[in-house]
């Protein structure tokens, strides 16, 4: 059985509750941002960050194809914004 996580999604995901998330302790100039919407590796886009029990994964998608890129655990100094679009 292959996880959840590790498998290709055809759809782009619809529920996006979180907007950002930034990886890093300081905020300000020694963190890593992550926006929904912004364009990364290779011409993909971030479609959908989510929390999953105490990590934080983060897809992509390019050509109507949704790929796991990112997995991030609550170890890590996490802060998360959040869409004000329900």
């Amino acid at each position: 059985m292959v996880p959840s996580r590790c498998l290709r999604l055809k759809k782009p995901l619809k529920v996006r509750v979180i907007r950002k998330i930034s990886i890093g302790r300081d905020y300000k100039d020694g963190a890593m941002h992550y926006t929904v919407g912004q364009e990364v590796y290779g011409g993909h886009r971030i479609d959908n960050i989510i929390k999953d029990g105490d990590e934080y994964h983060i897809y992509i998608q390019k050509d109507n194809e949704v790929l796991p890129w990112k997995a991030f655990n609550q170890n890590m100094a996490i802060a998360v914004e959040y869409s004000l679009e329900y």
